[in-house]
């Protein structure tokens, strides 16, 4: 029996700013499946800032997002037809079908998960690539000592909280930078962190100052351009900057760096990272995680938008930084 699906796909790629017209809706039907085939209904899906530069057909780490097919993301979700003997209908699964009601695999790219102890959402989230992307770049790069300084860029947002805390389980002084004083409130409220700088106040690097009176040891860096040159004149000799992201330039700004003189001065170690490249530790990386959630130590918070057809301004919403935490889609 053939499927009714819906998936809104890549119309026109950007020019600047992401605008509701790069995206169409559209309905398909899927035909029947085929031996060792399954069928699953996504739950939720995942709107991530790297989404952003796949937009673009340029040179990156991965090719670009095709036009006229299915805007790329993780999901999860229930399998309700199965053809393939290692999955069963009603297991729980996660998986990269994008931004659609329904995905059809052959098992190879989907994983069982267990949503008994964790919600479900959560394995897009901080169970998936962003809690993996938070503890790599925390623990392969910084490598956090007890009673060092760590500043988080975009503190709010779904790495940025899960890095924060981490860092404060190892014992360091965890200093965020965020946009607003509600979200900031949240960062230091919520996420346990010791002090949390509104960037959108005018005082940047007065207030880091302030707030790191011993200096920056370590850096996660998702923004880039003003944030991370006020975290570089701060940065200690031989400190360590992992580069996850730099979303302040995702829609062609300057981000052009005026302090990278402390690179040299200071001994710096500068390094970007792509977590899909790093497999082999999400497994550690989602059990330590996991086990501080069940344990209640580890908070996330997640940001909803209702249905399939609130991708687009949701995308759009998190691109300008209105999300809190996680941004999903229900689409059950």
């Amino acid at each position: 029996m053939a499927i009714h699906n819906r998936r809104i796909v890549l119309a026109a790629r950007p020019s600047g700013v992401v605008t509701s017209d790069c995206f169409r809706l559209e309905d398909q039907q899927l035909p029947d499946l085929e031996e060792g085939q399954l069928l699953v209904r996504n739950h939720y899906m995942s709107l991530d800032p790297y989404m952003r530069g796949r937009m673009d057909d340029a040179k990156s780490y991965a090719a670009p997002q095709a036009l006229g097919q299915t805007m790329q993301g993780a999901t999860v979700g229930i399998v309700e037809q199965s053809r393939n003997a290692q999955f069963a209908v009603g297991d729980h699964v996660v998986g990269m079908f994008g931004w659609q009601h329904y995905g059809v695999s052959d098992g190879k790219a989907i994983a069982k998960i267990d949503a008994s102890k964790i919600p479900m959402s959560a394995f897009v989230g901080v169970m998936g690539m962003p809690g993996a992307t938070a503890w790599y770049g925390l623990n392969r790069i910084i490598d956090p000592k007890p009673g060092e300084t760590i500043v988080v860029s975009a503190a709010s947002g779904a790495v940025g909280a899960v890095v924060g805390q981490l860092a404060k389980f190892k014992g360091c002084r965890v200093v965020g930078v965020a946009g607003g004083a509600e979200k900031c409130r949240v960062v230091v409220d919520a996420f346990g962190f010791d002090a949390c700088i509104d960037y959108k106040a005018g005082r940047l690097y007065e207030d880091l100052a302030a707030a790191t009176p011993d200096g920056i040891d370590g850096n996660f860096e998702n923004v880039g351009g003003p944030v991370l040159d006020a975290v570089l004149r701060r940065m200690n000799g031989f400190g360590r900057i992992a580069v996850c992201g730099l979303i302040a330039g995702y829609n062609g700004e300057d981000i052009a760096l005026k302090s990278t003189r402390s690179i040299l001065v200071n001994r710096l170690k500068v390094q970007g990272f792509i977590i899909s490249e790093h497999m082999t530790d999400w497994p550690k990386a989602h059990a330590e995680i996991g086990q501080a959630i069940i344990d209640g130590k580890l908070h996330y918070k997640e940001t909803i938008a209702q249905g399939l057809e609130q991708a687009p301004e949701a995308f759009i919403g998190l691109l300008k930084g209105k999300n809190l935490g996680k941004q999903l889609v229900k689409l059950v």
